[in-house]
């Protein structure tokens, strides 16, 4: 058992499914002679060479498309795409082919890639409006794509590992104020977590908040505060955005009777309108009052101002205020 945070945790579990299986490749900007942006990279290449950790252009398109060809030519590839924010010149390729490879070879080839990227603001960064974007509602509703969004260290080595493994295409987020921020202890032995399964973090009677990624851990940070006033909330992490595990979320919402959706991304199209539809059709009596959303106003995140950015990012004290409102009604 080792202690790492989440961008070791990514390098590490990288390194030994490289050695695993020789048709995983890394491709992406600057992933190999500086380990990328973020180091998660790091010392890749020193030990499996240029041919398996590639240094890229500035062209995600042609990197997500080389990546495809590869992937039907029966390797793995990992794409890194350096910040969320530089995806969508690779959409077409995500959506139109990736995706809808196994589908529209009539289950002749699949497509065994993961892009990986980090997401989010990261608070106080200054990082403006192209370095702090969530993307994820932009791609949940695209059938035949996999998304995952890990929040600790012991979630991200499972779900890289099942993503790799994964026959098709896998989108990872990982939300960049969390690379070194969030630390925990990480099996040496390899384990995998199965896409599509959420995960209670903390058990709760009161109300559940569903969340991911850094929101995750400003909801269980709000909820221990709020259980000094006797409010006992229970925290589902997604883990999974698409599929999403539809069981777990209305077994905890059948339990506590109150649902709060809460995600970094925009209002408007964000999953959280998903989430509240299914737990309407679901579990419709046996709420006990409105399902309610904590989301990013419906402009471009972030802005550069650390004044504005702090009034318009979610955060514990939006939680907060939306937790104890749900508690009382």
């Amino acid at each position: 058992m080792a202690v790492r945070n989440i961008v070791e945790t990514v390098a590490h579990t990288l390194r030994e499914e490289m050695r695993r299986d020789s048709r995983i490749i890394v491709i992406g900007e600057d992933v190999a002679k500086i380990g990328g942006v973020f180091q998660a990279t790091k010392g890749l290449l020193s030990e499996f060479g240029p041919e398996r950790v590639i240094d890229a252009p500035l062209a995600e398109s042609s990197l997500v498309g080389i990546a495809v060809g590869a992937a039907a030519a029966g390797l793995r590839p990992v794409v890194e795409i350096q910040f969320a924010d530089f995806i969508y010149p690779a959409m077409d390729q995500i959506i139109n082919e990736a995706a809808r490879l196994r589908y529209r070879s009539n289950n002749g080839y699949h497509c065994p890639l993961v892009i990986r990227t980090p997401y989010g603001v990261a608070p106080g960064g200054g990082g403006g409006l192209y370095h702090n974007q969530s993307v994820e509602g932009m791609f949940c509703g695209v059938p035949g794509l996999k998304i995952v969004a890990p929040a600790t260290p012991y979630d991200t080595k499972g779900l890289l590992i099942a993503a790799l493994r994964d026959p098709d295409p896998v989108l990872f987020l990982e939300h960049k104020a969390t690379y070194r921020a969030v630390s925990g202890e990480v099996p040496d032995e390899e384990y995998t977590i199965a896409i599509g399964k959420a995960d209670v973090k903390r058990e709760g009677r009161d109300l559940t908040v569903i969340a991911y990624g850094l929101m995750l851990h400003q909801a269980l940070a709000a909820a221990e505060k709020l259980a000094k006033s006797h409010i006992d909330v229970e925290v589902v992490d997604l883990r999974s955005l698409k599929p999403l595990d539809k069981e777990l979320i209305c077994r905890s919402v059948r339990k506590t009777g109150k649902a709060l959706v809460a995600h970094e991304d925009c209002l408007s199209g964000g999953i959280g309108g998903e989430i509240a539809a299914v737990i309407m059709e679901e579990c419709f009596f046996h709420l006990d009052a409105p399902v309610m959303r904590v989301a990013a106003p419906d402009i471009p995140l972030a802005p550069y101002s650390r004044h504005l950015e702090e009034h318009v990012v979610p955060g514990r004290a939006a939680l907060e205020k939306a937790m104890r409102e749900l508690a009382r009604f």
